[in-house]
């Protein structure tokens, strides 16, 4: 029985119609249960990568968690630098989005900027979260995102092909 919030495997969605984006089914399906049967996908830019993270919201529970353990951690090593407010905010900074049964969901035009959205989305499931690339920026990263690299390059080019032969077709 799959675990709700495991994220795994990797989709491409090119960009819909009027501004909105699709959650690819695999991805959709897991932020469903991960929502307690709610169609609301949680995004946000990733704190080092320049992407987006994407999630259902029983990640929340985990980011409470997470957010006691820093600061226990600090409080333990005597960082005084740690304030819980400022990671708070960065913790829930999160948009809630909701999308509908065929998982189109529309992007704040700030979400856009912070994960240099453009063309399509590339996701990769990374467990408790997935990762959503501009295929590009996905591709100017080092080589231990090879795998996702090579994946993408192969999953764009399949949707070029398939949009390029509807294209023909519709002539």
């Amino acid at each position: 029985m799959p675990v709700p919030g495991a994220y795994s495997g990797q989709a491409y969605s090119p960009a819909g119609d009027k501004g909105r984006y699709v959650l690819p089914p695999a991805f959709r399906k897991a932020v469903k249960e991960a929502s307690g049967g709610a169609r609301t996908l949680c995004l946000v830019a990733h704190e080092r990568f320049e992407c987006l993270v994407g999630f259902g919201l029983s990640r929340i529970d985990k980011l409470h968690e997470q957010l006691d353990r820093e600061e226990e951690r600090a409080i333990r090593l005597g960082q005084d630098d740690f304030d819980r407010d400022v990671r708070a905010g960065q913790l829930f900074q999160f948009e809630q989005l909701p999308f509908d049964d065929s998982g189109r969901f529309v992007m704040p035009e700030h979400l856009k900027e912070l994960g240099h959205v453009e063309d399509g989305l590339y996701f990769q499931g990374a467990g408790d979260f997935f990762f959503v690339w501009n295929p590009d920026r996905l591709a100017q990263m080092d080589s231990s995102w090879k795998g996702a690299q090579a994946t993408a390059a192969r999953l764009v080019a399949e949707a070029e092909s398939k949009a390029a032969a509807k294209k023909g077709g519709a002539k």
